[in-house]
This record gives C-alpha cells, structure tokens and sequence, in this order.
C-alpha cells in the first residue's frame, strides 16, 4: 500500500512512522473510518486556541540570551533568537557562557538558554567554567529569575541533550521560574529550534505590549549568491591531496589543499573548514539495493519532488544508525530482536548493537517489503557538515586553506567502510575535483598578542592548527615563545611535517619542540609523559604568562593532557589538588587555556 505524500509535508518524522506502520494493517472499511475521522479532527483543530494569560505582565524586564557552543552551532541559533526578539521590540544582551560574569546571574530577569550537549553528556568545553560556577555551591539563588532552555544535542549519545537538561534542573533548583518548558533538539535541529524562538519571544514580546514580529520572519537575510556560508558553500577546487606518512605506516593521513580564489572567504588561526559532505555512491545503491527502490523513485519532500537516490545521497545521514531509526524499522519490521532492544533497561546492549550495524545493515538483517521512500527518510537524520581544524594562515597561504586529515576506515560485517567526509576528502584525488566549503569560527581557539608565548600540544592530526599559528606567527614576525608537544605511532613514518617544524625551530618562529612516539619503544610514550618530564619548564612558562593549547582526541588525549597539567601545577607549586584545580581553572576563565579537542 501506498500513501500519497500531502504537498508541503509537516508531519513529524515520528508522526510519519505511525501513519507508514498503521497503513500495512488497514483493509478498505478501516481506511474509510478514518478518513471521517480524521476530517472531524481537522475541523476542530482550526478552531483557535485559547491564549493562556502570560503569568508576568512587565513591560521592563530585562532579557538575556545566554549560549554554549562547541561548533557554533548553539551560537547560530542565539544570534537568530536576538535578531527575532529585537525585530519584536525587546533588547535582549547576548552573551557567550565563556565570557559571562556569573555573579550577574543572580541580577538577570529574563534568560533564553540555548546550549549545545558535547561527547557523554558534557557541556561544551568553553561553557565548562559556566556549568562549574552554577552546579556549585556559589551558585545564587534565582528567586526573581524566569528561564527557558533550549538544548541542542544528538541522539546517538547516550546522554542526549544532557548539558541543557542540567541546567534546566539547576535553575529550578535554584529557584528560577520557568518561562516556557525546555525543548531538545537532535542535529536537524532548525525547525524545533526557529518554532521554540517564535513562542518565546511572541510571550515575552505580549507581556511587554509590543507588536510582535513572528521569528521565522525576523530571521537573517537570505544568503546572496556570493555569499558562501554553512547553508550556501562555496565549491573550492582541490589543488593538492597528498599522503604526508612514509612508507609502512600503520595509518594513513593525507594533506590536501583547496583553493578559495573568488570565493570571499577569509578565517583565522584556529578556525575550521566546514565540509558539505555527501555519500559515497557504492554505499547509496547498497542502502537502494537492500531496500528493492529505484534510484529514480520519487516522493514529496518539503512540496518538491525529489528522487530517493539523490535524497540518500546528498540530503541524509545513511550510514551510522541512530535510536530515531532504530524504533522505525522495529516498528516497521516487528522484529523481537529490535523491539527488545527498545526497553529501557537495555540501553548498553542498544548502544553496542548500534555502534555495530550500520542502516543498511539493520534493513539487510531485518528485510521489510513495501518500505515507502517517504517514511523511511522521516527515519533518517540530515546529512551534517564536517568541520576539519585549518591547516594554514592566510598570511602565508593567500586565498587557500589546508587541511590534514586521517581518513576513517574500517571492515564492518565483512565489508569494508569509510568515514562519510574522511573517506570523501581522501579519495578526492581526481583533476579539477571539487568540495564544498565554508569556514566556521573558533573564537574559542585564538592566538593571543605577538610578544605572549604559546604551549601547542597535539596528537595526531591535531598538529593541524598549530602549523597555521607558526605560519602566522612567522609572516607578522612575533616575538613570542613557542612550544610545541607533538605526539604519533612512530618516528620514521608518522612525523607529520616534520621538515616543516625543524625550519621552524632554526629561525627561531618555534623555540622549543617535544616529541613522542608511542610505538618506538616497548613501553608506550605520549605527549603527557612529555609534558611531565618538562614540568619545571612548563610551569615556568604559565608563570610567566604562556597561553596553552589542547587539540586532538576529546576521549584519551585531552583528558589525560588535564589531568597531568593540574599535576604539574601542584607539584611544581607545592599546593594541593584542589588549589591546582583552581589554577588551571583560572588559566581556563582567562582564555589562556584552549582546547579543540573532538
């Protein structure tokens, strides 16, 4: 049976999970019945509701709009709820979690929270000084504080959306009133989020009796054609894609370059390149293959036409299966086995199976007859870009931008993979090949003055945004100091621009450079071994007013860089844990600690 889709579709991927699973059962009889109802169910659905009466009604409540973010994301949206709420007559402050002053907290009136979930549940690494001041025992009490949160998160975490459920406790906790009730968003999060800014600021734009414009028209303008952005992305040609590991390494890693000539983007040391990624084509038919559709089928997405193969291939998320698929195709397939898997008291066991099987995996090893285009991508997440840490500074490299990437790949169920962007960007080898970029901005990550010295310590591909800094420091001529820690497997293959950082180190732009090689030696040697056998120094230079930097791995590497920095202070201080905790909890507040850590 086949359910034409209604043009300009509004249905919820859940709602269209039920309508597709209900259809399968539905004989003639079945269908008429409902077809009655549910036309008496429009009729009084049209009836306007009645406005609840808002439960202040000041026209002088200050508001403030409060955002954590990791990718820029929550940034994003914050921007948009400022520009609605200025567009409604109101004045809202704007402020990033990582330069607020949180004893003003307890002053605020009205607060809009919108704060990104980062890795199992964490806030987001420059939000953390935030989170610790109000999950404390400092914290002040809210008692004439209202509040909303809106929480962007993705729901193949566990701990989805945790860090804006945290804070929404904590608020009520401490007392504040709630001026709407939180919302969580997944990755596509646009829609709940553009509806969650018009509600809010329609109430708070009713209370302080000004004419209220609704949010989605006082979002931003509408991109030109030459403005090239996260939603229209410039298509840069790659001039160079080369390996940079020697012969008989155990990983590949590959440097490649595009160029931005005429595209009008600009960035800064420390800033990322977004890449609009689509799906490898052999993985697309695969998906198309399992699932017995033409590429060619078509059905209604958002009142256009469009076909299933392009759809898989540019529009969605096909590879990683998410708790959203999970319950549609258990749904769909009445298989024990999913449907087990959906209790709660089987969230490890569910986490496991989805780590393990992609979604043409799940609709291989639970086939289901019928599957409508239109249902199965309301199952699936938007295709996100992928954001790679800047390999270069525009003062050395005018109208280009590198990138170094370790593709991800993999044999899963006998079958080899790749990551959807890694694998993407390392087979783009061919002549005038093109990818779609834009640059998304890390003010989180930032060079300080030309005269302060840097602490740069990477792993990996994380080494990437320490050669843009050198790059930069060497073209403007700094004074400042610089150490570099730079960890990998081995010396002889895996010393990513190795030439590049011994010229460095001979005229002087990099004073002083630490290496480990983790498997040159039985026993196994990282960058915070380094840094302990350096400690002396390493305080010496934060004493004397270094800024220290942290990229590469969020799970090993940059915890562990932490916990050895607070063990360096204590020890060279001769304090406690708790005054070493502080100490390197003020270098965070004073952004002279920053990390990139993914």
């Amino acid at each position: 049976m086949t359910i034409p889709a209604p043009p300009g579709l509004a249905l919820s991927p859940d709602q269209w999970r039920l309508v597709e699973a209900l259809s399968h059962s539905l004989g003639p009889m079945e269908a008429r019945w409902l077809s009655g109802y549910f036309a008496g169910l429009d009729a009084g659905l049209r009836q306007p509701p009645p406005q609840p009466a808002p439960s202040f009604a000041s026209a002088t409540r200050k508001l403030a709009i409060l955002y954590g973010t990791e990718t820029g994301n929550a940034a994003e949206v914050a921007r948009a709820l400022q520009a609605a709420a200025k567009a409604a007559g109101l004045e809202p402050a704007l402020f990033d979690m990582a330069d607020y002053k949180v004893r003003r907290l307890a002053e605020e009136q009205d607060l809009l929270v919108v704060v990104s979930t980062y890795g199992e549940g964490d806030p987001p690494q420059p939000a953390t000084g935030f989170f610790e001041f109000i999950e404390g025992r400092k914290a002040p009490k809210l008692d004439g504080v209202r509040f909303a949160v809106l929480a962007l998160g993705d729901s193949t975490y566990e701990y989805y959306c945790e860090a804006g459920k945290r804070l929404d406790r904590r608020f009520e906790d401490l007392g504040a009133a709630r001026l709407a009730a939180r919302v969580d968003c997944d990755i596509d999060y646009e829609d709940p989020a553009a509806a969650w800014a018009e509600a809010v600021v329609a109430q708070l734009a009713a209370e302080a009796k000004t004419a209220a414009v609704p949010a989605a028209a006082a979002a931003a303008p509408a991109d030109t054609p030459d403005a090239y952005d996260k939603r229209n992305p410039f298509p840069a040609p790659v001039v160079e894609n080369i390996a940079i590991v020697g012969r008989g390494s155990s990983k590949e890693t590959r440097h490649i370059e595009f160029s931005l000539a005429g595209s009008g983007l600009t960035y800064a040391p420390g800033d990322a390149l977004g890449i609009a990624a689509s799906n490898d084509p052999a993985v697309v038919a695969a998906l198309l293959d399992a699932l017995a559709l033409s590429p060619d089928t078509s059905f209604d997405m958002k009142g256009r036409e469009t076909a299933i193969g392009e759809a898989l291939t540019h529009r969605f998320e096909i590879t990683a299966a998410t708790p959203r698929f999970l319950d549609y195709w258990a749904q769909l397939s009445e298989a024990d086995a999913l449907r087990q898997l959906q209790q709660e008291d089987r969230a490890g066991e569910r986490a496991a199976f989805l780590r393990t099987h992609h979604v043409v995996d799940i609709v291989r090893r639970f086939p289901v007859a019928g599957v409508m285009p239109q249902g199965f991508v309301s199952a699936l997440r938007p295709l996100q870009p992928r954001l790679y840490s800047l390999a270069s500074s525009l003062s050395a490299a005018p109208d280009e931008a590198h990138l170094t990437v370790a593709p991800v790949r993999y044999t899963l169920h006998g079958e080899p993979r790749s990551g959807v962007a890694s694998g993407l960007l390392a087979d783009r080898t061919e002549p005038d090949a093109t990818l779609p970029v834009y640059v998304q901005s890390n003010p989180h990550f930032r060079l300080p003055d030309d005269d302060t010295a840097i602490i740069m310590i990477g792993a990996g591909t994380g080494v990437a945004p320490y050669r843009a800094f050198l790059q930069e420091r060497e073209a403007r001529g700094s004074g400042g100091r610089s150490w570099l820690f730079f960890g990998e497997r081995n010396f002889r293959t895996d010393f990513l621009y190795q030439t590049e950082w011994q010229g460095w180190l001979k005229d002087g732009t990099l004073s002083r450079m630490d290496v480990a090689f983790s498997r040159d030696a039985a026993e196994k040697t990282y960058v915070q071994h380094r840094m302990k056998e350096q400690a002396k120094d390493v305080f010496a230079w934060l004493e004397a007013g270094a800024h220290i930097y942290v990229c590469g791995d969020a799970a090993n590497l940059a915890p562990d860089v932490h916990e050895t920095l607070i063990d360096i202070v204590a020890a060279e201080a001769r304090t406690g844990r708790e005054a070493a905790e502080d100490y390197v909890r003020s270098l965070q507040s004073d952004h002279r600690y920053q990390r990139d850590v993914y």
